[in-house]
Parts: structure tokens; C-alpha cells; sequence
């Protein structure tokens, strides 16, 4: 299975796939933990972590502490968006750590390198084609 990591800076998203040893890295930090961007490829740039999803498509919560999954009685937020006001419902949700059974998380820039995203990623993005 492929692990992604979304790197988004301002108003555009980037996203970079590798194996699955990546995600092994990436163990025992939660959301809010910041990482250096070598790990992703990207030298000089600190990233800081937003989210993500489990291989069932769950998605991470910042309350939900540790690496377990639960169902929880939610009445908005990440996981469950209500129709009206005052709804609330039960929904599976994945915990803020991140654990072998995650296959993407989203970061956002918090220090940035000498080149742009644009010219590192997008590079990647040719050589492939």
C-alpha cells in the first residue's frame, strides 16, 4: 500500500507518494508534531501535522488520544458534518497518533526551504511521465 503525505503551503496542495517504509518514520508523532521535510524530500522545510486517514478511510481526530480507533458520539467537526443543528451521531474515528495502520497524513508549511514546492514537486511529477 502506497503512503501519501499532502503538503499544503497557502493555497495549493501537494501530494507525495512512496512506500510504505516511509510510514514507519513517521511512528509515535501526533497531530501538532512538527518533522523535518527531508524524511518527504523536501530539504530546508519543516512540516507540521494537520490530520490524516487509516486504511479504512477513518479519519485522525486532535481529542481522540493515542493510536486506537473508536466510535464516538460526535455533534460536528472532523468526521461527521450534521444537516441541522443540534444532530448528533455516532461515527468511527482513528486517534491522534500516528500508527502503522495510517496510510496518509496531512501536513502544512511551517519553515520554508531555499526552492520553491513548485520546483521540487513538480520536477518529481515530470520524470515520472
Amino acid at each position: 500500500m502506497v503512503f501519501k503525505v499532502i503538503v499544503s503551503d497557502k493555497e495549493t496542495s501537494y501530494q507525495v507518494e512512496t512506500e510504505n517504509d516511509l510510514n514507519r518514520q513517521f511512528i509515535g508523532l501526533a497531530i501538532g508534531d512538527d518533522f523535518d521535510g527531508k524524511l518527504v524530500g523536501l530539504d530546508g522545510y519543516t512540516l507540521k501535522i494537520t490530520g490524516g486517514s487509516d486504511k479504512n478511510g477513518f479519519p485522525m481526530r486532535k481529542d481522540v488520544v493515542g493510536q486506537r480507533r473508536i466510535r464516538s458520539l460526535l455533534s460536528g467537526g472532523i468526521g461527521y458534518k450534521p444537516k441541522s443543528k443540534g444532530i448528533k451521531r455516532r461515527k468511527t474515528v482513528r486517534g491522534n497518533m500516528i500508527s502503522e495502520d495510517i496510510v496518509q497524513i496531512n501536513t502544512i508549511v511551517t519553515k520554508t526551504g531555499n526552492t520553491s514546492l513548485a520546483d521540487i514537486l513538480n520536477n518529481d511529477n515530470e520524470e515520472e511521465s
